[in-house]
């Protein structure tokens, strides 16, 4: 059995060694469905969608109205924190991918009932188009 919930953010970044429009500092409306495969549980639910929003919403508070900078990004670094703006600093280029394989990460870190099989994590980055991965936890 499957369930699955949506979570938005806004946030920015850019991708310097792009050759298009993305090398430009910008956001985007994030939209993500995180989707949980299990067995009921003795609630006959695969997991209450009250105790999603307690493993998700921390992570999305992090990301929300923020900046994802990669940390070798140094003048968009000293930039950020000169003007004291928030960001999330990781090793990798904000991409669709990235972001998406970000947050299947954040989420594994979280402790999840032992009747998830498996976890799967779509992130939009704008309305046309997004990233999916998902991985299985037994």
């Amino acid at each position: 059995m499957k369930i699955a919930k949506e979570f938005r953010w806004e946030m920015g970044h850019r991708l310097p060694e792009h050759f298009g429009l993305c090398k430009n500092i910008h956001g985007h409306s994030y939209k993500m469905i995180v989707e949980f495969e299990g067995e009921l549980d003795k609630n006959q639910m695969v997991i209450d969608y009250y105790d999603v929003e307690k493993i998700i919403n921390p992570i999305i508070e992090k990301l929300d109205h923020s900046y994802m900078v990669n940390k070798e990004d140094k003048l968009l670094l000293e930039f950020l924190e000169k003007v004291d703006s928030k960001r999330v600093v990781v090793d990798f280029y904000a991409t669709a991918e990235n972001i998406c394989t970000y947050l299947l990460n954040e989420i594994k870190k979280c402790s999840l009932p032992s009747n998830i099989l498996s976890v799967k994590v779509r992130v939009h980055e704008t309305q046309f188009d997004y990233a999916e991965e998902s991985m299985r936890l037994r």
